[in-house]
């Protein structure tokens, strides 16, 4: 791996653990000489990661739709900005540049982006490594959620399984580098 897609709030969190953790996260990416792709706020944890990424003389590729470059939340120190016209573009550009995905605390379009990421490797579109950064148990709620799903019937346990979840920058980044691509038949057998 040498580019990780992260996804990540636009918000920093009502606790500054998350604040610490994105900055954790960064350390750990630079340790390892790996490059940020995000989508290129200079809010939030997104800003917060950006900024520790670019002051360790670490590359840091953004990628933003033009109606929020008008906005003025484009991070303008990058390495790279790439506008694009649509998030859908953003998305998909976000998916082809990074060699794993990591989703930090965030809010909708985080979620948005982790089970676009899922239903991609789900259906062999991309075989990456996808991971949860569980700062202060924040995904807790979702991998109990999912689980349900699980046991419900309506995902499988394999696919569930090659989700990477931690709360250790370390210990993610070191799962991600061993990750190995399966793909899972999906489909019911009747």
């Amino acid at each position: 791996m040498k580019k990780i897609t992260i996804y990540c709030g636009s918000n920093k969190g009502k606790n500054s653990i998350y604040e610490e953790g994105a900055k954790a996260l960064a350390n750990e990416m630079v340790k390892r000489n790996l490059a940020l792709v995000y989508g290129a706020g200079n809010v939030g944890l997104m800003g917060v990661i950006a900024d520790a990424m670019l002051e360790a003389g670490m590359d840091v590729y953004g990628i933003i739709p033009q109606k929020l470059v008008d906005i003025e939340v484009a991070h303008r120190g990058l390495t790279e900005l790439t506008v694009v016209e649509t998030m859908r573009d953003r998305k998909w550009l976000m998916a082809e540049k990074g060699d794993g995905f990591i989703a930090m605390p965030g809010g909708i379009g985080t979620f948005e982006e982790l089970f676009e990421i899922m239903t991609l490797n789900q259906l062999a579109y991309i075989s990456k490594p996808l991971a949860l950064y569980n700062v202060n148990g924040y995904y807790n709620g979702l991998i109990a959620f999912l689980q349900h799903a699980v046991k419900e019937g309506f995902l499988h346990q394999a696919q569930l399984d090659l989700l990477i979840v931690s709360s250790d920058p370390a210990d993610l980044l070191e799962k991600m580098a061993g990750f190995e691509p399966k793909f899972i038949e999906k489909w019911e057998v009747k």
